[in-house]
């Protein structure tokens, strides 16, 4: 039990990791800082707030859209590639 927790740890940090990095990213190239860090808590700035009520229409709309191609699936076929900053990535 102990080492599926410790494996379990060990991933969520890793992913910890990821997020922070892709957040970092995402801070130096829009040039502001998105979220107040302290050790016992992280919270939106001003500036975050104002870019995630402008960005959450943004990906609904997307996945509005992904939702209609999923629908219509038999109608084409292929592959349909997208770049997404990987701030925005699952």
């Amino acid at each position: 039990m102990r080492a599926a927790s410790a494996a379990r740890a060990r991933r969520s940090a890793c992913r910890s990791r990821g997020v922070s990095r892709s957040i970092a990213r995402l801070e130096a190239r829009l040039g502001i800082r998105l979220f107040e860090r302290t050790t016992r808590s992280v919270r939106l700035t001003d500036e975050g707030r104002r870019f995630y009520e402008q960005v959450m229409p943004l990906l609904g709309a997307l996945e509005e859209a992904t939702a209609r191609c999923e629908r219509r699936r038999g109608l084409g076929q292929g592959r349909l590639r997208v770049n997404v900053d990987p701030f925005f990535r699952a």
